[in-house]
């Protein structure tokens, strides 16, 4: 009955103010094996509900209990046990510290040996939520030799199992090289990377995730998942229904393409940008992220894999990302991905420009409902594509809204293109854009009074004193003070 009852979270505190851990933790050890495994059951069902609870159970000294009968008794009452485990576990390090403590680590690895696929998945799902939250519990899991019997679970027939043992490695992998090395030494990567393509979505997910915890240490261990022939069959996952099959296979993609240029270069030849760009097109939110963030990865590298991703049509989907959407750390992202793709040439500078990015960068900077974080790296996009946009038309309309510390670049711009090109000093003139720059005011002897008076000296003197604030007033006094010549 209170198993039954704990499965609802409004009996939960009912439950716990009557007592009911002192009450259960006898039954544990009681003659009827169903009797046992219910109340392992409910105990699980409690500890699972907060943090409070688990702590009782670790108090209650029933810890011991269960593992001293996790050895001894039959599958029902394991898979019980080991529920109780995991639900203590995953509230944090010290709980699941904790259960290291008491032994238990020996016992669940011993359980991924089992007959019973239930028994396996159990132990292999406790085991993953202790090595979850740091190294050094990751490396007790390890020490107790789980991952060559986890890899053996992954390649068991039941999907639930290979779902868990794969989420279990993903979990060891991820806190150093070290034990992502473990992983790779156990064999794991060949496996995994065989299951890429297998129909169920959340296998599929844990696959990619722990191919991506494995890749994101360092070039060799990225080196190793790419030699498994993850691509291109990973990019068919970008197509994927399930949207968290997308995310978890652009990050995957990124991981690989942020460590060298000759990673992001097999992704390019593989296919790989232009699919991840179709991907950012194809969803919303944080599942956009990680391809924006792979593409910034690409584009980082050099001006070849940068035109790579200008070329794949990168610019207008990241536009759109800048603009559409909501939350400020994917804007964020977006504008980052921007300026590394515009900061090698004027070319690159040129082909972000032309999308119309630069206004949105400004507005995104200037705005006061910006976050911090998106107002710097606007701050820094519209900086690296201004100091190499050669492109006029689309910087003009920042002489206008820019504020001073912008101001400086665009000046900066005109004052090299100017002396080199007849047609935009003619342009600029007619465009208003001389005018507005004798507007600005200058500190005498500073790096923008330079660059003005580098764009003056293009000009004729009369040019520069017709664009002049209070030319025509000057002029009007001329005529007033005229004295026509009389016969």
């Amino acid at each position: 009955m209170v198993a039954e009852l704990a499965t609802r979270p409004q009996n939960i505190e009912t439950l716990q103010n009557a007592g009911v851990m002192s009450l259960l933790r006898p039954l544990l050890l009681d003659v009827v094996p169903t009797i046992q495994q219910t109340a392992a059951l409910a105990l699980g069902r409690l500890a699972n509900y907060n943090e409070d609870l688990a702590e009782a159970v670790v108090k209650g000294d029933i810890l011991p209990q269960l593992v001293y009968s996790l050895a001894e008794q039959n599958r029902f009452y394991k898979k019980a046990a080991a529920f109780v485990l995991r639900a203590v576990g995953k509230h944090s390090p010290q709980l699941a510290q904790a259960i290291v403590d008491c032994g238990a680590l020996d016992t669940l690895v011993i359980c991924l040996e089992d007959f019973d696929p239930g028994v396996k998945e159990a132990a292999a799902w406790a085991l993953g939520y202790i090595a979850r939250h740091n190294a050094e519990l990751s490396q007790a899991v390890v020490d107790a030799g789980a991952v060559p019997l986890l890899v053996l679970c992954i390649q068991e027939p039941e999907i639930a199992l290979k779902r868990i043992a794969a989420s279990a490695l993903s979990d060891i992998s991820k806190h150093s090289p070290e034990l992502a090395q473990t992983v790779v030494d156990a064999g794991a990567i060949a496996h995994l990377a065989q299951m890429i393509l297998n129909p169920d979505a959340k296998l599929k997910c844990q696959v990619l995730l722990a191919l991506s915890q494995v890749a994101k240490h360092s070039v060799d261990l990225a080196e190793m998942v790419v030699e498994a022939e993850i691509f291109p069959v990973v990019l068919t996952c970008l197509k994927d229904k399930d949207e968290y099959v997308k995310k978890n296979a652009s990050t995957l993609i990124r991981e690989i393409a942020k460590h060298t240029p000759e990673l992001s270069q097999l992704i390019v030849n593989a296919g790989g940008v232009a699919a991840v760009i179709d991907c950012i097109g194809s969803c919303k939110g944080n599942i956009r992220l990680p391809g924006i963030m792979m593409l910034g990865y690409v584009a980082a590298h050099s001006e070849n894999l940068a035109m790579a991703v200008i070329i794949s049509k990168g610019v207008p989907q990241l536009s759109v990302c800048l603009s559409e959407e909501p939350e400020d750390h994917i804007k964020a992202a977006a504008a980052w991905a921007l300026g590394q793709l515009g900061r090698h040439t004027p070319e690159h500078a040129r082909a972000v420009a032309v999308a119309n990015t630069l206004p949105v960068l400004l507005s995104l900077y200037m705005s006061p409902e910006s976050s911090e974080d998106l107002q710097v790296k606007s701050k820094k996009a519209i900086k690296s594509i201004l100091q190499k946009c050669t492109y006029l038309p689309a910087l003009e309309p920042f002489l206008y809204d820019a504020p001073p510390n912008i101001l400086k670049h665009v000046v900066g711009q005109f004052s090299k293109v100017l002396p080199h090109d007849s047609k935009a000093r003619r342009l600029f003139v007619t465009s208003g854009g001389l005018k507005k720059v004798q507007e600005i005011k200058a500190e005498p002897g500073s790096l923008l009074q330079e660059y003005i008076n580098s764009i003056n000296n293009c000009y004729p003197e009369e040019v520069v004193r017709y664009c002049s604030p209070g030319y025509s007033d000057t002029l009007l006094q001329r005529v007033d003070n005229y004295q026509p010549l009389t016969n």
